[in-house]
């Protein structure tokens, strides 16, 4: 099994990460049916407000160690193949993407299903900080993550 679990600074570009991936992991792997993919993106509105910028903290030691704990969670729970998990830190424009999780399955049950899993697990696991920069001027803490329904 190829995994990659990712926390960076840089800009996410999903689609390419997605390629590299899987050139890089996947020589001789057709075994895989199924890849679901999700990428989540910044929005410029929350709670009702207009949102210029928001700021991702998070402590690197605790954050990768929940990551990999949720992973190694999903591949007991599913036969997943493949894992990709990336996430941003730093200033995130609105539109921007933040998150990308990609998981390869043989059948696509098990990839929408992990994929799903991993994605809600990171929000309301995952050790991240959200500070938001209003178009009031105002600057707040994220106190709670929208749910994933």
């Amino acid at each position: 099994m190829a995994q990659l679990i990712k926390v960076q600074t840089e800009a996410l570009k999903p689609w390419i990460e997605i390629s590299d991936f899987q050139t890089s992991n996947f020589q001789n792997h057709t075994n895989y049916g199924a890849t679901a993919t999700f990428v989540g993106t910044m929005r410029d509105l929350n709670e009702g407000d207009e949102v210029l910028e928001m700021t991702l903290e998070h402590y690197s030691a605790m954050t990768e160690k929940q990551l990999q704990e949720i992973v190694d969670e999903a591949n007991e729970k599913w036969p997943l193949l493949h894992v990709l998990l990336m996430h941003r830190v730093g200033k995130i424009l609105p539109a921007d993407p933040i998150v990308l999780v990609a998981v390869w399955s043989a059948h696509r049950a098990a990839a929408f299903d992990g994929c799903r899993f991993l994605m809600e697990a990171l929000k309301h696991k995952a050790p991240f900080w959200k500070k938001e920069n209003l178009m009031s001027g105002e600057s707040r803490w994220v106190e709670k993550n929208t749910p994933g329904t």
